[in-house]
This record gives C-alpha cells, sequence and structure tokens, in this order.
C-alpha cells in the first residue's frame, strides 16, 4: 500500500510535507479496497488536527439571479424556466437575526452573480450584518479586487469562490464565457487581501478524469486554501448536462478524504450535495474528514428557487427544525456542536 498507509507516522510525514504525491493520490482514488482505511485516517487527522467540535454555518441564499451559463447548474441565464428572486436587505438582515438567534456563529452569504448588487449594495448588507456579532463568508462570485478589498474593509471574513475543476480545457467547456485565469486571479487578490479563501471542485463532471482530480486536490494545497467544499455533480434537468451521470458519492467521499489528510488544519464541509445522494451523506463526510456543516436558513418560500441541482434536501423545513435535525445527527456520532466563530486554524 505504499508510505501512505502508514497511518502510525502521519504526522511526521505532514511536518515534513512528503505525505501524498500525485500517483499515489490517483491509486488510492482508483483502488476502492483502501476506502475504509482512507475514510478512518482523515477521520483522525481532522481529530487530531482540528478537533471533535463541528462548526454550524448558516446559509443565506439571497438571490438566485445568475449572468453566467455555467453548463451544469440550475441557476444558469439560459435556464427560463427557473423564478428568480432578490432578497432585499431588510429582510437578509431579518433572516440573519434569526439564524443568531438560533445560535449561528458564521453566516455565509451565496448568490448568482447578480449586477444588481453592487459594491455599494454589498457593503451596506455586510455592516448591516456584522452588527450582529457573527463571521461571514461570501460567496458571490467573480469581483473586481477592488470590490473584495471593500468588502474585507466593512467586515466580510471569508470568501469562498470553488475552481470546480483544474483542467483547463474542461472548465473552458464547463463556462462558457468564462476566463480560469480570471478564476485563479480572484483566488489570488482575495488572498493577498486576509481572507479566508475558500475553494473547493465537483466531482463526476463529464470528460472529467481521476488524474485532473488528483490535479485539483494538489491545488488545494498549494494555493494554501482555508476552506474547501468538495461536492458531487448532479445534473440539473434544464442544463446541457441534463442526460450525464451524476457523479459518484464514494469518490466525492474519497477526494474529500484526501483533501483532509493534505490539509489537516482547514475547515471542510460536509456538503449538502453528498446527502442528496445519499441519505446518511453528511453524517458519512463528517466521520470521514469534515467538520462543517452548513444549514439552510433562508426562508422556506425561497429554498426551492435556488435550485443549482435537483432534489436538494430539506426545501421544506423550517430553519429550526434544520437547526434541531443537524444538531441531534452530530450528537448521534459522539461530536459537538462548536461555540467559537471557527476561523482557520491556519490563521493561528
Amino acid at each position: 500500500m505504499g508510505n501512505y498507509a502508514n497511518t502510525k507516522v502521519y504526522g511526521t510525514m505532514l511536518k515534513e510535507d512528503k505525505l501524498f504525491n500525485k500517483s499515489e493520490i490517483i491509486n488510492i482514488l482508483k483502488d476502492s479496497s483502501k476506502n475504509d482505511w482512507l475514510f478512518k485516517y482523515a477521520d483522525k487527522v481532522r481529530a487530531d488536527n482540528v478537533g471533535d467540535a463541528v462548526h454550524l454555518r448558516g446559509l443565506v441564499e439571497f438571490s438566485n439571479i445568475c449572468k453566467n451559463s455555467c453548463k451544469y447548474c440550475g441557476l444558469r441565464l439560459e435556464n427560463h424556466n427557473i423564478e428568480r428572486y432578490r432578497i432585499l436587505i431588510e429582510e437578509i438582515l431579518s433572516i440573519v437575526e434569526n439564524a443568531v438567534n438560533m445560535g449561528y456563529k458564521t453566516i455565509v452569504l451565496q448568490s448568482g452573480e447578480d449586477s444588481y448588487f453592487s459594491k455599494d449594495k454589498m457593503i451596506e448588507i455586510i455592516e448591516g450584518i456584522k452588527k450582529f456579532d457573527v463571521a461571514l463568508t461570501l460567496s458571490i462570485g467573480e469581483r473586481s479586487y477592488e470590490d473584495y478589498k471593500a468588502f474585507k474593509q466593512a467586515g466580510a471574513d471569508r470568501y469562498l469562490i470553488r475552481i470546480e475543476t483544474t483542467d483547463r480545457e474542461l472548465y473552458k467547456q464547463m463556462h462558457p464565457n468564462m476566463n480560469f485565469e480570471n478564476r485563479i486571479r480572484c483566488l489570488k487578490d482575495l488572498k493577498e487581501l486576509g481572507y479566508e479563501v475558500g475553494t473547493g471542485c465537483l466531482v463526476g463532471l463529464p470528460n472529467q478524469t481521476i488524474e485532473s482530480l488528483a490535479d485539483d486536490i494538489l491545488f488545494f494545497k498549494e494555493i494554501e486554501a482555508d476552506m474547501v467544499g468538495i461536492g458531487p455533480f448532479i445534473p440539473h434537468p434544464q442544463t446541457p448536462l441534463k442526460y450525464a451521470s451524476s457523479g459518484s458519492f464514494e469518490l466525492a467521499l474519497k477526494v474529500m478524504a484526501l483533501t483532509r489528510i493534505l490539509l489537516p488544519d482547514i475547515n471542510i464541509p460536509a456538503t449538502t450535495a453528498m446527502e442528496t445522494l445519499n441519505p446518511n451523506g453528511r453524517i458519512k463526510a463528517l466521520q470521514s474528514g469534515a467538520n462543517v456543516v452548513m444549514p439552510n436558513v433562508t426562508s422556506t418560500k425561497y429554498r426551492a428557487k435556488y435550485e443549482i441541482y435537483p432534489n436538494k434536501i430539506c426545501l421544506n423545513d423550517k430553519p429550526e427544525k434544520c437547526r434541531g435535525c443537524i444538531g441531534a445527527k452530530i450528537e448521534s456520532i459522539g461530536r459537538k456542536i462548536a461555540t467559537n466563530y471557527g476561523f482557520s486554524h491556519n490563521k493561528g
């Protein structure tokens, strides 16, 4: 099984930055006989480096309007069968206040790339949210350096912008009218400005290879990501990929576990997409290296309209029910809910 099987010395190997190379990552991704070992190993790395506390991030999906045409996404500009919406500032702040009253310490503000939310509007929203004494993650796509700087100065702590794939040709296929180099520019700008930077990938895109997934994992390490979200591709019926096969839950879990091993100190969410494919997907992810869950705190009247992929879980559940449900699941596996803001261990 090679040097990566020797879990007794993984701490030393991590310190020396010699844990896995690309060929070893590829071998593990291809070989299902190592799955149990891999998941247990990733869980141990998680426990030893970030502890047993699970950080809950309250997700607010405040606009499903998007200018982009990503071939896998139900929010894409060309989807005319979706009811579009925007949640304006007063209601966003009301949703956040409700989440804070439920005990959330971090808010994740997510939308399509909606030009209505200008720099000034976003600053107003950020400043309003920060009055609730929460950490704030933005996930609103590609913006200018000046916008990112203004958002940071207004109080934003983290920024999530997934690369989705580091295979340049595949990126081009999946993202018409977008530019891989600009995506990289965004990540660099965010790092330079002092954000905790989140990225991630889709697992199972058409024409994606195991080799490119290995490159994705190594990319996360190369940029020293603070957060990495891994999700299986799930085809949406109103996209060009509607007839494609779904990604593999098992493979997505393996990519996530390997990411934990290579980046032991980062925050990794157990993504909702995993539970869409597997009824216990988030719990399995928490037992395989994840330490974050992002329950949806958006009002139920909007949730079904934010359909990046179909059959999302908990669409009709009130935020209070989601909070109670995931809390019970976390406790059922002997873990606890974190009471702090969950800042990256990389930040000291």
